[in-house]
Formats: C-alpha cells, structure tokens, sequence
C-alpha cells in the first residue's frame, strides 16, 4: 500500500534476520510459509517439523494457534521454531475493513487526514483508535479511493510482539491485495477466491495489479458444500455474483472482458469448474492449492522475495 502501516508503527529494532517467512494472519491462527532452505544448519528442528506441512511450494508450512489477541505468545512461538526472521504479513478479514470512497480533493500530504474523516461513518472502529491505509488503481477513471481500515492498537501490539522476540517487518498487506500474487503472465483474470468461515472475494488482477474487488455474503461454508450442494444452487448462485462482478468491470470500469475466471477454493472446487463454465465463455480453472490459508502465508513469502518460492 502507498504509505504503509509501518510509517507509524515502525518502533522495532533492527536485527540479524537468519530467514525470510510469509505470514497469513486469521482470526484464531497464524500461518507461516518458510521457503526451502539450502542450508542445512538453518533447517527448523525435528520437533517442530513434526507439526509442519510439507507443501507443493517446496517449503514448509506450519500452523501457530492464536486467539486474536495474545501476539507474543505466538510471535515467541514462531521464533522458538524459526529464529530471527524478516516478515511480510498479509492480514486476514478479521483484521481489517476495505472501504471504498471518492478521493478527496487535496494534497498528497493532507491525504491520510482527509480519508480519516471520510471513511469515520463508514468504519466500525472508533475514529481514534483508526489507522488506515490506502491503495489506488491505474483504472484512473473512478474517481474512488480504496481506504483500508484496522485497529490501531491491535497494530501496535503485533508490533511490539515483533520487535520483543527480533522480527524485522517487511510490509503488512491484506488479502484484497495478496491476489495479483496468484499470477505471473500478462492475462486479466477473475479470481474468486474465500477463506474459511469469511465471505467470498471476488478480484480482478492484471500483471500484479489489483483492478477491482468485491465481497459477497451467502458463502461462508463453501468450502463445507457437498458435491450434491454444488449441484443444486451453489454453482449458479455463484455464476450469478460472478457475472455481477463482470458486468460492473465492463460497464462501470469500461474494460474489455477478463481472460480467464479462477476458482481459489477449499472443498469441492473441482465440482464448480464445469457448472460454472457452462454459464460463461471465459475458461474456469482452480489455483492449484494444498489450502487457501497456507497459500496466502505462500503469497505474503512470495511478495517478501519477489516471487523466488
């Protein structure tokens, strides 16, 4: 994002970092993506290997529980099992609210004040307990600013858990921003992507851009649905919200048709590729995943290191 929480959170020291992890943070887990490590020395242990998921991505994965508000606790967790470490962290849904809003007209510097009050109605955290961000697309015709929202005290505790145990804060991101990462060709593609017990996300993304985003209710337990769900109402359901999401791409947004329309999904993914192709002239393909969160601890890694996994 243009200036980052870091700007104002930026109060850890600087330390020797011995490895680069990717962090997905949800509302009761934190998921570390570790890329494969050539030196052996530096390998985790044993034991806490015993509790890693071997991943496709040719790392390691390791889930840390978390109840949403004891940071040290599992940021000590993290460093008994991979020593010091630069971080980058992509925040789970919990953890933040995208508001989109006009740009104010002002200057650059005055920015961050003016979105403050434009987005206090809309934010449900009290205006003086806000730190925001924001991001803008190159589809420069809206007028609209995306604005992101968190808590700036549950900022300030993350941070102070990193700076405690000797993590270096890369950049925090959020998942809207995480899925340009599913991506290295020059294609525009729909990515419908959902995280366990959270709305579905509809995208679009281009050459590491994020053009337009969308969340939708009614689908917290996809990942849950049967083969027989899917079939009977699922699938067109989702047809529906997608072609909502294509239509305003195309009319609002004015832009040519997506490539492609991209299924990251737990559950029963395979099932939806051909029910929902039949409703479209674009091809449906699945991200090839072992889990959507383990994934996105992969993204944030992949953004730390540009793209090297």
């Amino acid at each position: 994002m243009n200036n980052g929480f870091l700007s104002k959170l930026a109060f850890w020291r600087q330390t020797q970092a011995s490895t680069e992890l990717g962090l997905y943070i949800s509302a009761d887990s934190i998921y570390v993506y570790q890329g494969e490590i050539q030196d052996s020395s530096k390998q985790v242990s044993d034991s806490a290997l015993q509790s890693h998921t071997k991943s496709e991505l040719s790392g390691v994965t390791k889930k840390i529980a978390f109840n949403g508000e004891d940071w040290l606790e599992a940021f000590a967790e993290i460093k008994g099992i991979f020593g010091n470490a630069k971080l980058q962290i992509v925040l789970g849904e919990s953890f933040y609210q995208l508001i989109v809003a006009d740009k104010p007209n002002v200057e650059a510097n005055e920015l961050n004040q003016a979105l403050l009050w434009s987005v206090k109605d809309l934010a449900t955290e009290p205006v003086t307990n806000i730190q925001l961000d924001y991001f803008e697309s190159s589809l420069t015709n809206t007028g609209k600013i995306n604005v992101v929202v968190a808590n700036k005290m549950q900022l300030s505790a993350l941070a102070q858990a990193c700076e405690q145990q000797g993590f270096t804060i890369e950049g925090i991101s959020v998942e809207e921003l995480a899925m340009p990462l599913l991506f290295d060709d020059a294609a525009t593609h729909m990515v419908v992507s959902h995280v366990p017990e959270h709305d579905l996300l509809l995208t679009v993304v281009k050459q590491g851009e994020l053009l337009m985003q969308r969340r939708v209710r009614g689908f917290a337990q996809i990942d849950k649905a049967t083969a027989a769900d899917i079939q009977y109402g699922i699938a067109d359901n989702l047809s529906l919200e997608i072609q909502r999401s294509m239509d305003y791409f195309e009319s609002q947004l004015r832009q040519a048709p997506v490539g492609s329309i991209d299924l990251f999904l737990d559950g029963e993914s395979q099932t939806l590729v051909p029910l929902v192709s039949q409703n479209f002239n674009q091809k449906v393909i699945t991200t090839e995943h072992d889990s959507v969160t383990e994934h996105l601890a992969f993204m944030a890694f992949k953004q730390l290191t540009g793209g090297e996994a």
